[in-house]
């Protein structure tokens, strides 16, 4: 599955992911492979993701400067402001506003 999380300045993670935790209005959730077709507004709160085997690309707010990586299990983590989260056919897109460090 891939995702790409985007804000309105910068890409913060492009690549293959095994699962992403968002933060939606109703509670947070987890997105798998083969996950159903879905569009949701997401509340502030913490995203998780989970690295698959596969390159990555992510920004590392602490550094400020963007990473590539291929560690299969690893976990990126970041606080948004809220945003909207897209997932058709094994592609996530997050389209979040507000991310820092958590």
């Amino acid at each position: 599955m891939n995702i790409t999380v985007l804000t309105p300045d910068r890409e913060i993670f492009s690549g293959t992911i095994e699962s992403v935790k968002v933060p939606g209005v109703n509670g947070e959730f987890q997105i798998l492979k083969n996950h159903a077709p879905l569009v949701s507004a997401l509340n502030a709160g913490k995203v998780t993701i989970v690295t698959a085997a596969g390159e990555y690309r992510y920004y590392d707010l602490a550094k400020k400067e963007s990473v590539r990586d291929q560690k299969t299990g690893q976990r990126i983590s970041f606080q948004v402001a809220g945003g909207f989260v897209e997932v058709l056919q094994n592609e996530v897109s997050l389209l979040v506003s507000g991310v820092k460090e958590v």
